[in-house]
């Protein structure tokens, strides 16, 4: 068994299993369910059931069993392919769907539907995770660019590292913000209490840079663009929640309450450029903003008017 300590913080609460379903990212409520039932979760040393509300200062053991070996399966899912060639492919991945198998995500994963959709997946990242070069998290909508050969998947991640693939992401936070552009440059690494979430931190870090550029004021909220100069795992939710403007509907790092009645945080990855691995030849691909990012700017809009 592998063992997760959480420890609730302050203006945390809510159902044991929606609050360790927002805590374990890639792990399926239904598992979680299934876990607390079969006394695999404790609360202060105690065996809860699904229901019990969480209170600050609880502490929260989780034991995840040990990976089993994976048969990744293809799955006939509709996935929009943006574009493709021998080498690789550029996909929308919507709100909900995650990457790859992971503990209690084992189907409808975006590999699943690219081993059904594409003939040839790079075997870099070996079977879980076969094409798969960079992610995005489960609840943030956008592009992916993906490996078809190991050739390009070894050029993309040369890339990726020397910082020069284009990722621009529009997201909706809370607050207004002021200035038209900031540039942040805060280290984040692991938080020192709840190691499920990432923080801005000297301690065990790394640099993360993100370039924001206003796109529209309301009067409660701002529209961004945010550009990564690197890719830390979610680097835009907590350097924007540092910033105290978390964006809407982020369960995470910003409000519990869902005003907008969202499934997750307003962040789309709307551009993504690279070079081809193979030509050289710039690329660059956008996609337009998903209907309900776009419900809620209409609802904000007609309260500007």
């Amino acid at each position: 068994m592998n063992q997760v300590e959480i420890i609730a913080l302050e203006g945390e609460n809510g159902r044991l299993d929606s609050f360790l379903a927002n805590k374990l990212e890639d792990v399926s409520r239904s598992f979680i369910q299934k876990l607390i039932k079969d006394g695999n979760v404790k609360v202060n040393n105690i065996i809860k059931k699904p229901r019990y509300m969480v209170n600050a200062g609880d502490t929260i053991i989780v034991e995840l069993p040990e990976p089993k070996e994976l048969e990744v399966l293809p799955e006939d899912i509709e996935i929009d392919i943006v574009y493709e060639d021998d080498d690789v492919a550029v996909v929308y991945k919507p709100q909900g769907m995650v990457v790859h198998p992971a503990c209690g995500h084992q189907t409808g994963t975006l590999v699943n539907a690219l081993l059904y959709r594409l003939k040839n997946l790079s075997s870099i990242n070996g079977v879980i995770r076969p094409g798969i070069v960079h992610r995005i998290d489960k609840d943030t909508s956008g592009l992916l660019m993906i490996a078809k050969n190991d050739f390009a998947h070894n050029e993309l991640s040369k890339q990726l590292k020397e910082h020069t693939i284009t990722r621009v992401y529009y997201a909706l936070v809370n607050n207004n913000i002021n200035r038209e552009t900031i540039d942040i440059d805060k280290p984040i690494g692991r938080h020192p209490v709840d190691r499920m979430r990432m923080a801005v931190t000297d301690r065990n870090s790394k640099r993360a840079v993100t370039h924001i550029t206003v796109i529209e004021r309301f009067k409660n909220y701002t529209l961004v663009k945010a550009q990564l100069e690197t890719g830390r795992t979610h680097q835009i939710r907590v350097h924007m929640a540092y910033l105290s403007h978390s964006i809407v509907g982020d369960p995470v790092y910003g409000s519990k309450k869902q005003k907008f009645k969202l499934e997750g945080q307003l962040l789309h990855a709307k551009v993504l450029g690279f070079n081809h691995p193979r030509t050289g030849e710039y690329m660059e691909f956008e996609c337009d903003l998903p209907d309900y990012f776009k419900h809620v700017l209409d609802i904000l809009r007609k309260k500007n008017a």
